[in-house]
């Protein structure tokens, strides 16, 4: 008998501050940085973002994720045994952010490990995920992404700061005989390093390079279009469909205007397309899990259908999974 992955319990989490683009304008201008709600909704389509106290990281924000995703799964933390957190933004270099939350949700002895491909991040982990569950190795998975990107920000350039903020989402992933997980594909190309990266590390207690982010935005919105559409149909090709069987597709939120260019590409109205960025900007490898859980809530997302998830991110990194909720 085959064995397969299914997703039975979705949850996410927001910090409760809350920056609408006004607010994070007045903020910005203080400093001498100007800019406006009407540059920001029409290069992004972002309205607001949310931003964490400065005591709470990643673990705290993917531990009330995972406690939704548990609840909506009907499992106790201790069903629990393997945990998978994507995320740039660890607690600390080590040990993993997923062990840390696993101390803190009460799920002890299963593996647990962080996977860094940055907004590509809930992707990769999702793949490995359904692969140890495809192997036996693992039969009930929490994969969730979780960030606390405000900390990377360099507020002096409002072409980066006002992209980004802080959440974090979760899935739990179960064995079935059913397939849920049809498909994915994964890539990366070291050569755009670059383009989108943090260059800092702690070296002898110090920080050496600038631990602020960097973005080439042009050469990213470039880049993430065409390999978002070449991870989609390497996807539809290996389950065997094709883009009018999509139900919805929820991409990586990072840019509406990259979201309505890989929904062209395939042909999709947008009105198949999942859209959260407006509320929360981008939280990088939270953004996926988080669009994912507010949909299955809200009711657009129901049972059978056939989702694509897709991102982008740093490395440069990218990648697909097709599946059956």
């Amino acid at each position: 008998m085959s064995l397969y992955s299914r997703i039975t319990g979705t949850g996410s989490c927001l910090p409760p501050r809350r920056l609408s683009n006004a607010d994070l304008a007045a903020e910005l201008a203080v400093s001498g940085v100007l800019t406006s709600d009407d540059w920001i909704v029409e290069r992004t389509g972002i309205r607001a973002r949310h931003f964490a106290a400065a005591d709470v990281c990643s673990s705290d924000l993917g531990l009330e994720a995972a406690r939704q995703a548990l609840q909506a799964a009907n499992l106790q933390a201790q069903d629990i045994d393997l945990i998978i957190v994507a995320t740039s933004t660890p607690d600390m270099v080590f040990p993993s952010t997923a062990c840390i939350l696993q101390k803190k949700l009460g799920a002890h002895g299963g593996a647990a490990f962080d996977v860094q491909a940055v907004c590509s991040g809930f992707i990769y982990a999702l793949t490995v995920a359904d692969a140890l569950i495809k192997t036996g190795t693992a039969t009930k998975a929490l994969v969730i992404g979780a960030e606390v990107f405000s900390r990377l920000l360099d507020f002096k350039d409002r072409t980066t700061c006002v992209l980004f903020g802080d959440g974090a989402g979760a899935v739990v992933l179960e064995a079935s005989d059913t397939p849920g997980i049809l498909a994915s594909d994964l890539h990366a190309d070291g050569k755009h390093v670059g383009i989108l990266c943090v260059p800092g590390h702690v070296s002898g207690g110090k920080v050496l390079g600038e631990p602020l982010l960097k973005m080439d935005g042009k050469a990213v919105f470039k880049l993430a279009v065409g390999v978002l559409d070449e991870a989609a149909r390497a996807v539809l090709a290996k389950a065997g469909k094709v883009a009018t069987d999509i139900d919805w597709l929820v991409p990586h939120q990072a840019n509406i205007r990259i979201m309505q260019s890989a929904a062209k590409k395939l042909k999709l109205s947008m009105d198949k397309v999942i859209v959260t960025v407006d509320q929360h900007g981008n939280t990088s490898a939270a953004s996926i899990p988080l669009a994912l859980d507010g949909a299955v809530r809200n009711g657009k997302i129901k049972p059978g259908e056939l989702l694509m998830l897709e991102g982008v991110g740093g490395g440069f990194t990218w990648g697909a999974v097709l599946l059956n909720m």
